[in-house]
Formats: structure tokens, sequence, C-alpha cells
């Protein structure tokens, strides 16, 4: 009986294949997996799809916004430079006035020097010429007076200050300026 019972044991064995399941455990299986892959193709899956378009649209959101921001950033870029060009425009157009303003005060203040000097020297002039006739007045008199003085010493005899006198002193102080011109 033992080895009968073995022997049925071996011959049973060799029937079944351990590599291949029973039906049972094939179609529990494949009923869970069915239902497993259910489960996953209706949550899982969408949550998935969600999540990643999520994901999708906050990168090309960014992107955008980066663009957005570099578009914004040259643009405050370019007035940035245009407010720049324009204020230095500004600073030399200031700059030019100024140097304009600068020469045309120191213009007329050369001016007002000529003119001042001008008139410093004409006043020169006139108060030289006033001073030559006062001192040519009164050197003539002196002259004069010494010319008589020395003519009566000459002479022997006082000479009065009359009109002929004072006419021949005249006359010869007339003379002597002629011949002064003359020589030069």
């Amino acid at each position: 009986m033992l080895r009968a019972f073995l022997v049925e044991v071996a011959t049973e064995e060799e029937t079944v294949n351990p590599l291949i399941p029973e039906f049972y455990d094939i179609l529990w299986s494949g009923v869970i997996f069915v239902a497993l892959l259910l489960v996953v193709w209706r949550v899982v899956v969408p949550r998935m799809y969600t999540a990643l378009d999520a994901r999708k649209d906050a990168i090309e959101g960014g992107l955008k916004r980066a663009e957005e921001a570099q578009a914004e950033a040259a643009a405050t870029k370019g007035e940035y430079e245009a407010q720049l060009n324009e204020a230095r425009a500004e600073a030399a157009r200031i700059r030019e006035q100024a140097r304009a303003e600068g020469t045309a005060i120191v213009n007329e203040a050369k001016e007002q020097a000529t003119v001042e000097a001008a008139r410093i020297a004409a006043n020169a002039q006139v108060q030289i010429e006033a001073e030559r006739t006062a001192a040519l007045v009164s050197l003539r008199a002196e002259v004069g007076s010494l010319a008589l003085d020395l003519a009566s010493g000459v002479i022997g005899e006082a000479l009065s200050d009359d009109k002929k006198s004072t006419a021949l002193v005249d006359r010869f102080l007339a003379d002597l300026e002629s011949s002064e011109k003359a020589a030069k």
C-alpha cells in the first residue's frame, strides 16, 4: 500500500505542472487585475493627467510671464535709454547756453571796460589839455614878466606893464612857437 500510494503520488505529481496555476487562481487573479485596472484607469490616470496638465499650465504660464517680464524689461530699458539720451541732450543744450551766456557776459564786460577806459582816457585827455592850457597861460605870464624884467635890466629903464609890453611879449612867444613848429 505504501508502495501504491507513492506510485500514485508520483504519477499525480507528474501530471500537475507547478508553473501553470489552477483555473480558479487565474480567474480570481484576472478579476482582481481588471478591478485594479478599472480603478487605476478611472481614478489614478485622470488625477495624473490633471496634475500633469496643471504642471504644464504652470510651466507655460511661467514661460509666458517670463516672456512678458522680458518684454516689459526691454520696453523699460528702451524708455530709460530714451530718457538718458534726452537728459544728455538737455545737459549739452544747457552747457551750450551757459557757454553762450558766459561769452556774452565776457563780451559785455569787455565792452564796458573799453567804454570805461575810453571815458577815463577822454577825461584824462581833457584834464591834461586843461592843465596844459593853464600851464601855458601861467608860463606866458611868467615868461612875459621875466622878459620885461630882463629887458628892464638890459635897457636900464623900468618898462611898465602896459598893453604895448604885453603885445611885445605875445609876439615874441608866437615867433618862438612858430620856429619850434618849423623845426619839427
